[in-house]
């Protein structure tokens, strides 16, 4: 499986973010210069985060946007789920009815099992501990 642009770039934003933590609202124009991403791109991920309670937005000349949680309550797991949907490995681990040798396929349970795994670690994950790691190396 391949993560897709969104959640790589959603969570560059959202550590960025998770950096900037109890300092005020950050403004967008500063967060992609920081990680050299696109204003415009940053406006479209920002959208599902607001809805998911991730992010809280304030108007104004001194506006911008910041954590609406601590960053050790936000996951990885939870910033691609938001930003992907809950994808598996395979359409079969979802939806078995997709597949008529679902009830006797050995391969399905591995797809399952490897899922569960990529999704238990990303959910291990928060953002203030990739913080934490990357002030200790």
């Amino acid at each position: 499986m391949k993560l897709s642009t969104r959640s790589r770039y959603g969570t560059r934003m959202m550590l960025d973010l998770a950096q900037h933590y109890n300092q005020g609202p950050v403004q967008l124009g500063d967060i992609a210069k920081r990680q050299d991403i696109s204003v415009k791109y940053l406006e479209q991920l920002i959208i599902p985060l607001k809805k998911a309670n991730f992010i809280k937005s304030v108007r104004g000349p001194k506006g911008g946007h910041m954590l609406a949680k601590p960053p050790e309550q936000i996951t990885v797991g939870e910033i691609v789920k938001t930003l992907e949907g809950e994808t598996n490995l395979t359409r079969c681990v979802k939806d078995p009815d997709i597949c008529d040798r679902s009830a006797t396929c050995l391969t399905r349970t591995v797809w399952e099992t490897a899922t569960k795994a990529m999704y238990g670690e990303l959910d291990s994950i928060t953002l203030f501990e990739i913080i934490k790691r990357k002030k200790t190396d």
